[in-house]
């Protein structure tokens, strides 16, 4: 239970309710005790010798004992849901933000579905499990140890069958604990993929009904759900026999407890009274065993649990800013790249290049990584304030990747990049992200008005310069289209709008930003020619412009640019503007004239 224990610390500040809570079921426990006490004062004292004063007196005790251990119960109950409600909340919180501060490297490998599982069924494994541990972690141990002593006081000769009882118990616990624990990880792994499953088919319904795929999800869908059914089943008959053995050994013990007690009491070594108390002693210890069986297979769910959340909690960002970066950067936007190559290889290789010394060559990477792995290959430019430079190549040249670069999403494996001279490296995270404005082709929009979704980098700014940002995104006019204007509401990643409006609420959003660099990665392809070359416009009309990087797919976006660059197999292919590349660059040459027709562009 070391990963549960580990994640205790987050129940510290509750630490009164998580007293509170045993304390009173120590309370109810120790009146649970003293009834069979009272019960074998009855028949020996009262009914044995006919006294209605002793039978109407301990009644009256036996009232008042039940109802202190009910207001025992009930305040443990009550204590022990603030607790542990207050603990899942605030363990959920953390591993919130742990997969916010999270690098995309390290989202790469968690995956969406299995976060998801982790914030949700994780979460609410392990809290039910601390819950389940503050109502039971003194009654259990208290109820047997109280049952067992008890038991002993009220008749030694037939404690002797706890000696062969209690074994049994401990041996069923045992192979339980190693056959459960594998078990339910794995259940929880196979809702990772269940997870996984309906995230994608959710997200991607229009397609899947494009094609006509729908049976082949399906199929994917009860694939996985039979999959995390079976193990479930599995799993839950495992410790579905935990209860008979505990209902065996329970019955076999009162068997045998009436049958030598019973004799016990013919020959007048046992009073009646005590055979009854002794059997309730008896039944509390081997009900306590039982709880023990069933928060064994409880714990054994929440361990595997805890075990995926604290994989999260521990897991350490890939990218890191260094104690001495710059907290506040306000660049010019000059930005260069110095022979950078990039893998999305294994992340703490690619952190060794994360220092002062970093090699401007590719060196000994190409020995590390190999050149097959490479996704950018020594690549070198240099863009000044205000310019704008177009990435153009085929799907897979490594365009995106290299925009993915300059706010630091991944790190590069060799060389580096710096914005004003200063490596990006150098700068703290937040400081760098606010000086760079980033319109990417999947738009993503959040549920709530189109006017906090353009505000979502600067929530300060006005309604003035929200207005300014969507007329220079060209979405000023279908916006005021809308009944409720601004004020309308985006539904789930913008599922309302057509592709073209996201794009161009999204470009809005990364203008409003002010920032100093501004990265289009084929942020206007749901936008028509006419439109995108309004946008152009308006930004080139901007006082102060914004240096920019645009990764295209058609000719259209980059005729204008001050510099272009043709990417082929992550390297830079050839570099100029329109007119340069047209009259020297074979591979740019072929991609313009595959989208001409009759002298126009062709639309995508």
């Amino acid at each position: 239970m070391r990963a549960t224990r580990k994640l205790g610390i987050f129940l510290k500040p509750y630490w009164r309710w998580a007293v509170l809570a045993p304390l009173l079921m120590a309370l109810e426990v120790t009146m649970d005790l003293l009834q069979p006490r009272l019960i074998e004062r009855i028949i020996d004292q009262g009914v044995a010798r006919s006294d209605m004063g002793v039978v109407i007196g301990t009644g009256l005790w036996m009232l008042g004992v039940a109802l202190v251990g009910l207001a025992g119960g009930v305040g443990c109950g009550v204590f022990t849901m603030l607790a542990g409600q207050s603990f899942g909340a605030d363990l959920r919180g953390t591993l919130f933000r742990k997969v916010q501060a999270l690098s995309f490297g390290n989202l790469d490998r968690l995956e969406t579905g299995g976060l998801i599982t982790r914030l949700t069924n994780d979460v609410t494994q392990v809290t039910e499990a601390v819950m389940m541990l503050l109502r039971v972690m003194v009654r259990v141990p208290l109820l047997l140890i109280g049952s067992l002593i008890l038991a002993v006081i009220t008749s030694p000769q037939l404690a002797l069958i706890f000696v062969v009882l209690i074994p049994v118990v401990l041996a069923a616990l045992i192979w339980i604990i190693n056959k459960t624990f594998p078990m339910f990880g794995e259940v929880q792994r196979r809702l990772d993929k269940l997870n996984t499953v309906m995230q994608e088919n959710l997200a991607g319904v229009r397609v899947i009904k494009a094609f006509a795929r729908a049976d082949h999800e399906l199929d994917r869908f009860h694939g996985a759900n039979d999959s995390l059914m079976d193990q479930n089943i599995s799993a839950v008959r495992t410790s579905a026999v935990t209860m008979p053995i505990m209902m065996l050994t329970l019955n076999a013990g009162v068997v045998a407890a009436l049958w030598f007690g019973g004799g016990q009491v013919n020959a007048g070594g046992l009073q009646l009274g005590q055979l009854i108390a002794f059997i309730n002693y008896l039944s509390q210890t081997l009900m306590s065993l039982m709880m023990i069986s069933m928060l064994v297979v409880r714990f054994a769910r929440s361990e595997a649990s805890a075990a995926r959340i604290q994989e999260v909690l521990d897991s350490q960002p890939d990218l890191r800013s260094r104690p001495d970066a710059l907290a506040t950067f306000a660049p010019q936007g000059r930005l260069a790249f110095e022979n950078v190559s990039f893998s999305y290889g294994d992340a703490d290789e690619r952190r060794t290049t994360n220092d002062e010394h970093a090699s401007s060559v590719l060196g000994p990477w190409s020995l590390v990584l190999g050149p097959s792995s490479l996704v950018l290959k020594d690549v070198s430019f240099t863009v000044e304030p205000g310019q704008t430079v177009a990435l153009l190549g085929a799907t897979g040249a490594g365009k995106s990747s290299l925009a993915n670069l300059i706010p630091r999403f991944y790190d590069v494996s060799g060389g580096r990049i710096t914005i004003d001279g200063v490596d990006v490296r150098a700068i703290d995270e937040a400081a760098l992200h606010s000086a760079i404005g980033v319109a990417l082709q999947e738009s993503i929009l959040f549920t709530g008005a189109i006017r906090e979704n353009i505000r979502y980098g600067r929530p300060d700014a006005s309604d003035d310069e929200v207005i300014a940002a969507a007329q220079m995104a060209q979405a000023h006019e279908f916006i005021s289209r809308f009944p409720e204007g601004y004020d309308s509401v985006v539904g789930q990643r913008g599922v309302n709008l057509s592709g073209g409006q996201r794009q161009r609420i999204a470009i809005a959003r990364a203008l409003l930003s002010r920032p100093a660099l501004l990265i289009f990665d084929d942020s206007t392809s749901a936008v028509d020619v006419e439109t995108e070359a309004k946008i152009q416009a308006a930004l080139a009309d901007m006082p102060v412009r914004p240096t920019r990087v645009v990764v295209a797919q058609r000719i259209s976006t980059v005729l204008s640019a001050d510099m272009i660059l043709v990417l082929d197999d992550g390297r830079v292919a050839a570099q100029g503007t329109h007119d340069q590349l047209l009259a020297a660059s074979p591979i740019y040459r072929e991609i313009y004239e595959s989208q001409m027709d009759s002298g126009a562009i062709i639309h995508d």
